[in-house]
């Protein structure tokens, strides 16, 4: 393990509990590379932390432990059990089985996180420094969580030898049916960065389902496989429309109306960019008593580049001039570089120049099992606001 030596307000923020390193922080890495455990001392020479190196976005590392201890099999084998422990309501739950059981930093392992699926485990590598202790952590997380039938990996970093991966154990069928709040979803394991549902979302889904949705017109923006208008629709929606630029879209909403035994036919899937539908919903003449926005970060598409800093308040401006007098809007980000504050302004934005008023109705964050370290702000990286339109 080596020593290296940080700047002196970057040792104060970290001896505070941040837990990411960046580039910046260092007076010198004294040679150590991606991927290696090291010891984080002040300009004094005075123990900090200990870390490792892992680039991943803007980060350049994460750190381990406040402690001067060995970071061995024993380390991180009691990080994920006791990720496992905090999760055991979860396990028990009849009616839900597809959760978070390791969520990075805020179970101790910045970089790593683990889901459960049906029996299943997906194991997401976020940088390659971790990536290269794969061979002595898979063994331990197949350990830990042995009740797992079959292991996933999925590489999300650059220049990943694969996007996703069947590890061990059986393979799990295509798809995957899991259930949430009683409701069920397919789900992919193998295809990709993503599953075919976000997990992170399941408590506005159940709003969705047993607050917002019955008795509404729903329209579903960047609806990926229509989790939002499923649940809606159990709850009592009358119609919903899905709109995603991605064709494949069309086939897995579909697939997920009529696992839950609703008639695909009798609501609409759009493969059509947002702002293609909302100008076409405009002259058109139709409204909808509940709006879902819940748009990736950033995407590029034949129509151009989505951004959330950029588009969201436009979108949010038009699709206020097709919501119902009383209707809901819901406002959703993933953008861990946007924060809370900052969202909330770019709705505001939207609603003064669609020239009308909103009351929060609702607020949502990460939901249990995605543990967080309060210490570092950035991992509250879903934010999600529940507007009521008051014209």
């Amino acid at each position: 393990m080596q020593d290296v030596h940080l700047k002196r307000l970057a040792a104060n923020r970290i001896k505070h509990g941040y837990s990411v390193l960046t580039d910046l922080d260092f007076y010198d890495k004294a040679g150590a590379q991606e991927g290696d455990i090291v010891r984080l001392l002040d300009p004094q020479k005075s123990y900090v932390a200990t870390g490792y190196l892992g680039y991943e976005n803007r980060n350049n590392g994460w750190v381990l432990s406040w402690e001067d201890e060995k970071i061995d099999q024993d380390f991180f084998r009691q990080k994920l059990q006791a990720a496992k422990d905090y999760r055991q309501a979860f396990y028990a739950n009849s009616d839900t089985n597809a959760f978070r059981v390791f969520n990075g930093d805020g179970d101790g392992i910045g970089g790593l996180t683990i889901d459960y699926y049906a029996g299943y485990y997906v194991i997401s590598w976020y940088n390659q420094g971790l990536y290269q202790l794969r061979s002595k952590l898979v063994p331990l997380i197949a350990s830990v969580f042995q009740d797992g039938l079959g292991f996933y990996e999925k590489n999300n970093f650059p220049d990943a030898p694969v996007k996703s991966q069947y590890i061990q154990g059986d393979q799990a069928p295509a798809p995957l049916l899991v259930k949430e709040n009683g409701l069920t979803y397919a789900t992919y394991l193998n295809d990709g960065w993503m599953t075919g549902i976000f997990l992170d979302q399941r408590d506005l889904r159940y709003d969705l389902m047993t607050r917002f949705g019955p008795g509404r017109r729903v329209l579903n923006l960047f609806s990926y496989t229509g989790a939002f208008s499923v649940a809606a629709s159990m709850g009592g929606a009358v119609h919903t429309v899905n709109v995603d630029v991605a064709k494949r879209s069309k086939k897995l909403t579909a697939e997920q109306f009529s696992l839950n035994g609703l008639d695909p036919n009798q609501h609409e899937i759009r493969v059509i960019d947002v702002d293609s539908y909302l100008d076409y919903a405009k002259k058109h003449h139709l409204t909808f008593g509940l709006i879902v926005i819940d748009p990736p970060t950033f995407a590029r598409t034949d129509a151009g580049t989505w951004q959330v800093e950029e588009d969201y308040s436009r979108v949010i401006k038009d699709c206020l001039s097709i919501l119902d007098r009383d209707g809901i809007l819901i406002a959703s980000t993933n953008a861990w570089q946007v924060s809370k504050d900052e969202f909330y302004k770019l709705i505001e934005r939207g609603f003064d120049q669609a020239g009308c008023d909103g009351l929060v109705v609702e607020e949502y964050g990460l939901p249990q099992d995605y543990r967080v370290r309060e210490t570092y702000p950035e991992s509250h990286y879903l934010k999600v606001f529940a507007l009521q339109k008051d014209e």
